[in-house]
C-alpha cells in the first residue's frame, strides 16, 4: 500500500486533485469530510466543541455553525489549538477504520489540509502539495465560498506559509493553470504513484 499525503492551502485546488486521482483509481480518504462527520449532531465531538466554545457555535437546527466557529478560532491560535485537540484524534481514529479495508497494492491518498501544520509528513510515503499564489487563493475562496477577503487571509495566516508547505513536498502540483492542465498533471502524478506502489 502506498500512502500519499495530499495537502495545500485553502483555495489551492487540493480537492480537485483528489477527485482526479480517485477517477484514476486511488482510494481517497478526505480528512475534511471526516472532520465534518465526527462533529455531527449527537456525536461526542460536537458535545465537546459546545462545552469548549459555547452554544453560539450551533445553528438553529443544532448543527455546527462552521463559519461562526471559524471566526472564533482562526483569529486566536490558542482557541484553534483547542479545537484541533478535539477534532484531530477523532479524525485519526476514523481514518484508521477506513484504511483497514484497503488492499495491499492500493494507492491511498489522504486529503489532509493541515498536514504540514501538524508535522504529519512522516506518516506518508509521498507528500504532494497543491500550490497556487496567495492572491489566487484569496480570489478563489472569495468567489467560491462567499467569504470576504480578510476572512480568507485570516485562514491563510492560520495555515503553514506557502514556502514551508512547498519545502515539505516530494511533489508540488502548480494549480494556477486551466482545468485541462490540472487533468494532465494529475494523470502524470498517478502514473508516478502507480509505479512507486
Amino acid at each position: 500500500m502506498l500512502r500519499v499525503g495530499l495537502t495545500g492551502g485553502i483555495g489551492s485546488g487540493k480537492s480537485a486533485v483528489a477527485e482526479r486521482l480517485a477517477r484514476h483509481g486511488a482510494l481517497v480518504v478526505d480528512a475534511d469530510r471526516i472532520a465534518r462527520e465526527v462533529v455531527e449532531p449527537g456525536t461526542s465531538g460536537l458535545e465537546e466543541i459546545v462545552a469548549e466554545f459555547g452554544a453560539d457555535v450551533l445553528t438553529e437546527d443544532g448543527r455546527l455553525d462552521r463559519p461562526r466557529l471559524g471566526e472564533i478560532v482562526f483569529s486566536d491560535s490558542a482557541k484553534l489549538a483547542r479545537l484541533n485537540a478535539i477534532v484531530h484524534p477523532r479524525v485519526g481514529r476514523r481514518t484508521e477504520e477506513l484504511m483497514a479495508g484497503a488492499s495491499s497494492d492500493a494507492v491511498v491518498v489522504y486529503d489532509v489540509p493541515l498536514l504540514v501544520e501538524n508535522d504529519l509528513g512522516g506518516l506518508y510515503d509521498v507528500v504532494v502539495v497543491v500550490d497556487v499564489p496567495e492572491q489566487e487563493q484569496v480570489a478563489r475562496v472569495a468567489r467560491d465560498r462567499g467569504m470576504d477577503e480578510e476572512q480568507v487571509r485570516a485562514r491563510i495566516r492560520a495555515q503553514a506559509a506557502r514556502e514551508r508547505r512547498r519545502a515539505a513536498a516530494d511533489v508540488v502540483i502548480d494549480n494556477s493553470g486551466t482545468p485541462a492542465e490540472l487533468d494532465a498533471k494529475a494523470a502524470e502524478l498517478w502514473e508516478r504513484l502507480r509505479k512507486q506502489a
